[in-house]
């Protein structure tokens, strides 16, 4: 769940995996799977970046062991270039 913030203030845990898709116009629009539409004051790439960082956070927790591999694999793939 990511925490985001209504237009009204309130604070609201949103399910990221039933996200749709979000957009700014101009305020930010989620659209879940069941065509619920939410609005939020944080900005469209803010969402991005919390549901990324949600992601990321679950594969960390789920997997712990793969940080150093994953780390490395990227210093690898950076030096062939």
């Amino acid at each position: 769940m990511i925490e985001l913030t209504r237009l009204n203030g309130s604070a609201l845990s949103v399910n990221c995996d039933l996200i749709r898709y979000v957009e700014a116009t101009p305020d930010t629009t989620l659209t879940m799977v069941t065509g619920e539409k939410l609005m939020v004051r944080e900005a469209r790439e803010d969402v991005a970046w919390r549901v990324l960082q949600h992601r990321a956070e679950v594969l960390r927790t789920a997997w712990p062991s793969a940080e150093t591999a994953l780390t490395g694999s990227v210093a690898f793939r950076e030096s062939e270039r």
